[in-house]
């Protein structure tokens, strides 16, 4: 965030830190500004701050000097302070809290990955575009969608043609800050009937589920806030939590689920806002929380004080009777995340978030305030679509496919001389790797440049994680995973 306008006057009437909490001015050393040296005093400042963090000399959760006090301390204008902090802010390094001042949010190179490490994920930021966009020519092995065909496409153009025929008074008006009524009744009908009882007030649409998360995100937390996630989970959640000045803290997910014992010590340790989960056929390793791990979390959850986020988006391409955090909770301190990206199309950019009553006003101001209403257009059609008589058989269809896609691929990644991290029981991805440790020559990001070379778009393991992992693996999309074109170059990694 910007120190800027009616922020930047408040760090500059910003009251001596001595008289808050003891610390004396002269606590905070002198930094080696040469004055007759070329580049601007910001620059020295920022790269002096930014040495002694990746020392380790100053750690995640240090207070910074007033504004005031370090002008005084190094000879320097507020102004000089003013912007070096803003330019630390936008890097990540620091973070602000209105009111109560700056705070170090981003740990050394050698600091546990848990302090929030900066994603080894960047060094594969180029690859990224082409994992979404859908425009690459290369086989999108590494993708999070679908063949159109596994869809059903005349079900949702014939959605969309119905939906274009909006009635000519609804195009006045920007739509219900909500979301489309109906699509929200169904919504609510449906998640009744499967998991708990959801009024359609409680029912907030978005433009998908990583907008819901940054809703979430804009409305619960604050800078500096500790944000828990899954290490390995979603890819553009952990950027997301570092978007907005939080502390991401990975709590280690493998094939028997989330590690519980960790997730006890580090709530101890960090009292997190809130924690976002993927309870059923998470990405990128496919599994799903077992009953009792669901009640555990839950459990933790209540102790510790913490919102958990329920990413739901894959649901119904599970098998019936899953855990479910909302079901047992009841959206009392869950609040539930759903799409329709992965049954219907990703173009038809819809979401929802579910929760409390009390929660979701704010969660309305705050979508109003950052985009207005989401598309009507998009959520007729998505409405049209998942109230036709095809669209139960259709995703019944669509899971079982992605079963026996996924138990393919696992066999064909197996004879390439991979191992897969775990055995999903269903959904989109199955990740697998080398055992063998990455070395300079030879790790995620060097296969997957080899392998867009070769006409193939990789996902690396170190897109998921909070820290680079040791060993080279990959999510696999099932509906890719087994073509010859991939396990012959596959073949090739030694």
């Amino acid at each position: 965030m910007a120190v800027s306008g009616e922020h930047q006057r408040e760090v500059l009437n910003e009251q001596d830190p001595a008289a808050k909490d003891g610390t004396a001015g002269s606590a905070w050393p002198v930094l080696p500004i040469d004055r007759q040296r070329r580049g601007s005093l910001v620059d020295q400042i920022v790269a002096a701050i930014i040495g002694m963090v990746n020392r380790r000399e100053l750690r995640v959760g240090t207070k910074m000097p007033s504004v005031r006090q370090f002008a005084k301390v190094n000879a320097v204008s507020t102004f000089t302070v003013v912007e070096s902090y803003d330019r630390l802010l936008h890097l990540g390094v620091l973070s602000s809290r209105r009111g109560a001042g700056f705070f170090v949010a981003r740990c050394g190179p050698d600091a546990p990955q848990q302090a929030c490490a900066p994603s080894a994920a960047a060094a594969v930021d180029a690859l990224t575009p082409d994992l979404y966009s859908g425009q690459s020519d290369a086989l999108p092995v590494g993708a999070g969608w679908l063949p159109p065909e596994w869809y059903g496409e005349s079900t949702i153009l014939d959605a969309v043609r119905h939906a274009m025929k909006i009635p000519a008074g609804r195009l006045r008006g920007y739509g219900h800050p909500l979301g489309f009524p109906s699509l929200r009744q169904h919504l609510s009908a449906s998640l009744s009937a499967e998991l708990c009882a959801v009024e359609p007030e409680q029912i907030l649409l978005t433009h998908g589920a990583t907008h819901a998360f940054d809703l979430v995100l804009r409305t619960l937390t604050r800078p500096g806030d500790v944000v828990f996630v899954e290490d390995p989970g979603y890819s553009n959640l952990l950027a997301l939590v570092r978007h907005h000045g939080c502390v991401p803290v990975g709590i280690p997910r493998g094939a028997a689920g989330l590690d519980m014992e960790a997730l006890a010590r580090e709530a101890a340790a960090h009292h997190p806002k809130l924690m976002f989960v993927n309870t059923v056929l998470q990405n990128p390793l496919g599994t799903s929380l077992s009953q009792a791990q669901a009640h555990r979390l839950l459990a933790l959850a209540e102790q510790f004080d913490f919102w958990l986020v329920e990413d739901d988006i894959y649901r119904e391409l599970a098998s019936a009777g899953e855990a479910s955090l909302a079901a047992m909770d009841g959206l009392r301190r869950v609040i539930l995340v759903k799409s329709f990206s992965k049954t219907l199309s990703p173009v038809l950019r819809v979401g929802a978030i579910c929760a409390s009553g009390s929660l979701i006003p704010e969660l309305v101001r705050v979508k109003m305030l950052t985009g207005l209403t989401t598309s009507e257009v998009n959520e007729r059609a998505v409405f049209d679509a998942v109230s036709s008589r095809v669209y139960r058989r259709q995703v019944e269809r669509l899971a079982q496919q992605l079963i026996d896609a996924g138990a393919r691929a696992q066999e064909r990644l197996l004879d390439a001389g991979l191992q897969p991290l775990a055995r999903p029981r269903g959904g989109m991805f199955v990740s697998a790797g080398w055992t063998a440790p990455a070395t300079p020559e030879l790790n995620a990001r060097t296969i997957a440049e080899r392998a867009l070379r070769a006409g193939i778009l990789l996902a690396p393991g170190d897109f998921f994680c909070l820290h680079a992992p040791a060993t080279p693996w990959f999510r696999f999309n099932v509906a890719y995973a087994a073509e010859p074109q991939l396990l012959d170059f596959l073949r090739t990694i030694r």
